[in-house]
């Protein structure tokens, strides 16, 4: 790569920054020892922490910023008054073309207004989204939008599959994705003119062969399609709600396997596949949601992960460094057929 460092990192994000921030970036630094990072933080803090750590150190420069945009802040006062917070000055790194993207555990509201307005978006894109992997039947599962455009145009909705489609081919390794629009029916006639028209583009486009159709809620966690696409209203809802279903499972099977002594005599029987059940719903195996269509790889990373967690977010960013996100972003968005060109832009 021709940038300074790979990624930028926010020291100071996060409910347990730096440590955690730190811990994380030892992991990732043994995971991608060619990786150059620039640590963005309070000096005084972060300096002597990061002199334990040795492979982050190795593979760290540290740049100061004396303060932090706090979890409470508003996005509209972190773009007035946070010029010398760590989350600005990274984001700022990756602005200057010093580092091809950031990753922070802060703010997320703050991160996505100063992404949007300090990287800005690619040239090709109307608006960025908020993408995320999580677990299905089959595999993993992209999910875009997730609330970063809670009003979407059918330009939009085509302009998130074929993100989609990039990004799956860059983190997941698939080489053909499969795309569908989630809707209320997976009839073609189901849905609104919006979802309709995003459909008919994308069924003309150079991803046709991948294009499912609609598909419906029950499709995400079937994992019927590798990258679903749908506005961030529905988004957000839908992820909401998988998160909850995923806790009330959680709580359910511990009231069983704790609610008599014979049922703790089957936890200890079914002990190893539960484990592995574990291992596999793993949130931290799913940490870092990524804001697609910017100039630069900004991935957000959950504020209360652990080390692992957050070495999953590095990794996330990396795989999109290293396999040239944004250049398949261009590269798909002028290979779409002429329909795509007919559509009306959306208003900013």
């Amino acid at each position: 790569m021709s940038q300074t460092y790979s990624l930028a990192i926010d020291a100071m994000g996060g409910d347990n920054a730096p440590d955690i921030v730190l811990d994380g970036l030892e992991l990732a630094a043994e995971r991608h020892p060619q990786a150059r990072f620039l640590l963005v933080g309070d000096e005084g803090r972060v300096g002597a922490l990061l002199a334990r750590r040795r492979r982050a150190a190795g593979a760290c420069s540290l740049r100061h910023a004396p303060d932090v945009v706090s979890a409470d802040m508003k996005p509209t006062a972190a773009l007035r008054q946070g010029r010398h917070s760590s989350m600005r000055v990274a984001i700022d790194a990756v602005a200057a073309g010093e580092a091809a993207g950031v990753v922070s555990a802060g703010n997320t509201g703050a991160l996505m207004a100063l992404a949007k307005i300090v990287i800005k978006t690619l040239p090709e894109i109307d608006r960025p989204a908020l993408a995320a992997i999580g677990p299905s039947a089959r595999g993993d599962v992209v999910m875009l939008d997730l609330g970063a455009n809670v009003q979407c145009d059918a330009r939009n909705l085509v302009e998130f599959a074929v993100m989609g489609d990039a990004f799956a081919r860059a983190v997941l390794g698939l080489p053909a994705p499969s795309i569908g629009l989630l809707n209320v029916g997976s009839e073609e006639l189901k849905g609104d003119e919006r979802v309709r028209q995003a459909a008919d583009v994308l069924r003309e486009s150079h991803i046709a062969a991948q294009f499912q159709g609609f598909v419906e809620g029950h499709d995400i966690a079937a994992g019927t399609v590798d990258v679903i696409v749908t506005d961030g209203f529905t988004g957000n809802v839908a992820l909401k709600t998988g998160e909850g279903a995923l806790k009330l499972m959680r709580d359910l099977l511990r009231q069983v396997f704790t609610s008599s002594i014979p049922a703790r005599m089957g936890y200890l029987l079914a002990r190893p596949a539960l484990d592995r059940l574990r291992e596999w719903m793993d949130p931290r195996r799913y940490n870092g949601a990524i804001l697609l269509g910017l100039r630069g790889v900004v991935v957000k990373s959950h504020g209360g992960t652990d080390a692992l967690g957050f070495a999953h977010a590095v990794d996330v960013a990396m795989d999109m460094v290293t396999h040239r996100f944004n250049d398949r972003i261009r590269e798909g968005l002028a290979r779409l057929s002429s329909p795509a060109a007919g559509l009306e832009p959306a208003s900013r």
